[in-house]
């Protein structure tokens, strides 16, 4: 319960938290933030670390001339990717052994589906889903289970890493200083993750009115 309740405070107060990290290690920093934007992307079992929050605050820090924006921006579009592609190839390695272990609730033609999905949809599902919460965590891996082409993933991949990292950074950095996004944090906070999850929202309840229709 601690540990949730700390996960909780760092989020809602992390540019406060951030600025302490910074402080206390310094250059240190970048890996600090390269591990965090790694392990949200890349392991399945860590969707509820933060992302957008937390690049919208670096970029906010940077302005004040603790981190360079742009060195802190390479850095996290390097770990937004490495980390994709670590999560696509764990799926495209267990996916198969998941289906021998456990047919009766991961079919093969579950599998076939799932890659015929990527194919045709894979590409803009890869771009979108980095702006998504928890959806991003998970949607290289199932690509990766899906088989779906590396060269078109990785591809597709790389300018969603790009997009993400670049927009959330970049705009902490031009508008998180200002007095009323400062004083107001928590808010911008909530504002950001709300943000964010809406599309899976609008998309859930959009599949469930379908679904009764049908």
């Amino acid at each position: 319960m601690n540990i949730l309740f700390s996960l909780f405070d760092f989020i809602i107060h992390i540019d406060k938290h951030l600025v302490d990290i910074t402080a206390q290690y310094g250059v240190l920093t970048y890996a600090i933030l390269f591990a965090i934007i790694f392990a949200e992307t890349g392991l399945v079992f860590t969707p509820f670390l933060p992302g957008d929050s937390l690049l919208f605050a670096a970029g906010a820090i940077a302005a004040l001339g603790s981190l360079d924006v742009h060195t802190l921006a390479g850095l996290l579009i390097a770990a937004a990717i490495i980390g994709d592609n670590t999560n696509y190839w764990i799926g495209r390695y267990i996916g198969p052994k998941l289906c021998e272990k456990y047919p009766r609730f991961i079919k093969k033609q579950y599998l076939d589906k799932t890659h015929a999905f990527f194919e045709k949809h894979g590409g803009k599902t890869i771009i979108i889903a980095r702006f998504m919460p928890i959806i991003r965590t998970f949607t290289p891996f199932v690509a990766g289970i899906g088989k779906m082409d590396y060269r078109r993933f990785v591809s597709y991949d790389i300018a969603g890493g790009i997009l993400w990292i670049a927009s959330f950074t970049y705009m902490g950095y031009f508008f998180g200083n200002i007095p009323i996004v400062k004083s107001n944090f928590v808010i911008v906070v909530f504002t950001i993750i709300f943000i964010s999850i809406l599309p899976g929202i609008i998309g859930y309840l959009k599949h469930r009115k379908e679904g009764k229709h049908a």
